[in-house]
């Protein structure tokens, strides 16, 4: 467990992301982005190279390589110190990664359903692992996700994952819900009012709802509308206890930490 909530702040790489696509996408553009984000008090900078939103285009292994490494090397050698986390679903990625600029963090949306090789390279490198609840794919996830008890389907989903992990000796696990991940908006509202059942993994719990479709959609909006609505959530997810909280607005986030502390004390 973390002694107190830190913020994961996104960086992406591609150019069709549901928020940011394109903005990122030279050296110049990138470090300005993983500078801003430690300078608002981000502790992590997620970087992914694949759009995961739903009906997001596949993209080859050879081209999330082409946009990651670049933007990676830059990040780690003008920010060594930075806490890195790679979001990629791929086995062969988070190795080659590795293989360039040593320890990060691994951020899989797949929760090692996508690539059957993802817990055994996780558990070689002895890098930390954000496993995630998803239900199908980025490409089908939101066509008709059903489930007969969200909450208790994805603790059972991540138990056991969460448990073949642990037998392969990795312990640094975090654990994601998938909001918005194969779940429509009301499996997103009842894990939100739910979110203390994951204390059971005596695992830090991490959150990503930013500027997400269940905000806009639920308030006729958009994404580019959504901040306050993701920081009443994230605020929301604090109080259900949410260690770590990935967004897109950093400094928000972090007013919101410091608000549910001084509440809390």
């Amino acid at each position: 467990m973390l002694d107190q909530p830190v913020v994961m702040g996104i960086l992406n790489l591609t150019p069709d992301s549901f928020f940011d696509g394109g903005r990122y996408q030279r050296e110049k553009e990138v470090l300005l982005r993983a500078e801003e984000i430690l300078f608002q008090g981000g502790l992590i900078i997620d970087i992914g190279a694949v759009s995961t939103r739903p009906g997001a285009a596949e993209v080859s292994e050879e081209m999330e390589l082409n946009r990651l490494l670049p933007a990676v090397k830059a990040i780690r050698k003008k920010f060594p110190e930075a806490i890195i986390s790679i979001d990629s679903y791929r086995s062969g990625v988070i190795t080659r990664v590795y293989d360039e600029i040593g320890g990060y963090m691994v951020n899989d949306i797949s929760g090692g359903s996508l690539d059957d090789k993802m817990f055994e390279t996780v558990a070689k490198l002895g890098v930390p692992y954000v496993l995630m609840h998803i239900q199908g794919t980025p490409q089908n996830m939101q066509r008709h996700p059903f489930y007969e008890e969200v909450v208790k389907e994805i603790l059972f989903d991540l138990s056991g994952k969460v448990n073949a992990l642990k037998l392969l000796g990795v312990n640094d696990i975090i654990v994601d819900p998938g909001f918005g991940f194969g779940k429509n908006i009301a499996h997103n509202y009842e894990l939100l009012n739910s979110l203390d059942s994951f204390r059971l993994f005596e695992l830090p719990l991490m959150v990503g709802i930013s500027r997400k479709a269940m905000i806009w959609k639920l308030l006729n909006s958009s994404p580019e509308g959504s901040l306050n609505g993701t920081t009443v959530l994230n605020t929301l997810a604090l109080m259900g206890g949410a260690d770590i909280l990935r967004v897109h607005d950093v400094r928000e986030a972090v007013e919101a930490i410091r608000l549910v502390a001084e509440l809390k004390k």
